[in-house]
């Protein structure tokens, strides 16, 4: 990500924003991804979140542009449109795991293996509350820092700093609860 983009936005946000699509638009789509477990769904979450982006700043005074912390303040967007989408929507399908990672270079055994994995992962981290899925997702998939995770789920650090280290400490749990259960 460019460190000038804010700059670059207040100064001219309709030359700047293709910027900000192509350094952000992966990021947006994986969160909501994650999130959301449906491709069509996330596609949409993403757009919408920088639709509603342009939007806002378009809104915005120069100098407050310039403050954003552009990559949390996209994350709380997008995080906020999947809550939203989630509340009204059918519970999380997690056969669409083997359509999101298929690979047609990849041997079948391999890519078996591969998708049994991500699924196992996937239940897991639908298991886990809300806050602490979207801590861990907006921590270890997504890359935020914990200042970043902080602005975009409008909690304190300490706050979210705890949200991901007892979803963590669930999964760590879970893992070799299963793991357990496997040898006996």
């Amino acid at each position: 990500m460019r460190d000038d983009l804010p700059a670059l936005l207040a100064v001219d946000l309709d030359a700047a924003f293709p910027l900000l699509v192509e350094s952000h638009q992966h990021m947006l789509y994986g969160l909501a991804l994650r999130m959301l477990r449906n491709r069509e769904e996330a596609e949409e979450v993403a757009q919408d979140a920088l639709v509603r982006a342009y939007r806002a700043l378009a809104r915005y005074e120069a100098d407050r542009i310039r403050e954003l912390r552009l990559r949390a303040w996209l994350a709380r967007v997008c995080v906020n449109l999947c809550r939203n989408r989630m509340r009204r929507a059918r519970p999380w399908s997690s056969e669409l795991d083997d359509q999101l990672h298929a690979s047609r270079d990849e041997a079948p055994d391999a890519f078996a293996e591969r998708v049994a994995g991500s699924g196992e992962w996937a239940r897991r981290l639908d298991a886990l509350p809300s806050r602490q899925r979207a801590a861990v997702l907006l921590r270890h998939v997504a890359g935020l820092s914990y200042e970043e995770l902080a602005l975009a789920l409008a909690r304190p650090v300490g706050t979210v700093k705890a949200d991901v280290h007892r979803g963590l400490r669930t999964l760590r749990t879970a893992l070799a609860a299963e793991e357990l259960e496997a040898v006996k």
